[in-house]
């Protein structure tokens, strides 16, 4: 397991415009057992994590190099879950935010649990965040390791793993993210894996934009699963909205008021 710690600023070290806000922390290096490679890994820390000993939520996400800093993100575009989470903690919302980089094979390998290996090494990935990094991550920061206190989040291919993870490690998450969820992999086995697995309590939240696929028949599943509209599970449909890094920052706001809310 890794053992160093760095800040963002000295992490980053270049001449690039960078876009982090607060407490951004990168563990350099950390080594996967379970998919033979490695990676860095970003923390979020909150704006009151050094003013005393309480401990935080925490919530695990994909796609790590697009979360924080428009510098490293996709074609320039950043989740601002830095910022978003500055702002919430404002209304007393406050959490660790783990971003995870896709690494290896790439992120089609890493997040499709669905498929066989090659293809789908979603299932050793899981394995990596759920035995390594939240290891990691529960002995060196101040977390609520509980699983009402775990979350997992993610956008298109992230957000079909997270709800995924949701129902795969009952006993770690307790709260999902699926936003612009990916429902066509493996000709739309998340569907079937959904109705079959048993009912798992917690909070999910899936969204979509009206100009891309839809995650409303996913919706509608949980419901006949019997997870309540608005307490147990929230769906939004974003008038406009497209597949892309902006929208789901506009989004994430409304996904974490309802997550982190007890």
């Amino acid at each position: 397991m890794s053992t160093d710690l760095m800040s963002w600023r000295d992490y980053v070290q270049d001449n690039k415009e960078h876009s982090v806000v607060g407490t951004l922390k990168v563990l350099p290096g950390v080594w996967s057992p379970q998919l033979d490679n490695q990676r860095d890994i970003l923390v979020y820390l909150p704006p009151s994590y050094h003013n005393g000993d309480q401990r935080y939520p925490v919530i695990y996400m994909q796609d790590g190099q697009n979360l924080f800093d428009r510098a490293t993100s996709f074609a320039g575009e950043e989740w601002k879950v830095d910022e978003t989470l500055e702002e919430l903690s404002q209304e007393g919302l406050e959490a660790i935010a783990v971003g995870i980089p896709h690494a290896g094979e790439g992120r089609i390998a890493e997040y499709n649990p669905l498929a066989k290996p090659p293809r789908g090494r979603g299932e050793p990935y899981l394995a990596f965040v759920v035995e390594t990094v939240k290891a990691i991550v529960d002995r060196d920061f101040r977390t609520r390791p509980d699983r009402e206190h775990t979350g997992i989040l993610g956008s298109s291919l992230g957000g079909l793993i997270s709800l995924y993870a949701f129902f795969r490690y009952p006993e770690i998450f307790g709260y999902v993210g699926a936003i612009s969820p990916a429902l066509w992999i493996a000709q739309r086995a998340i569907y079937a894996y959904v109705r079959q697995a048993p009912f798992v309590s917690g909070k999910i939240y899936l969204d979509n934009g009206t100009h891309e696929g839809s995650a409303r028949p996913v919706y509608d599943v949980l419901l006949d699963k019997g997870y309540r509209p608005g307490a147990d599970i929230l769906y939004v449909a974003e008038e406009g909205g497209r597949h892309q890094e902006s929208a789901w920052a506009r989004r994430l706001p409304g996904a974490l008021r309802f997550l982190l809310r007890a």
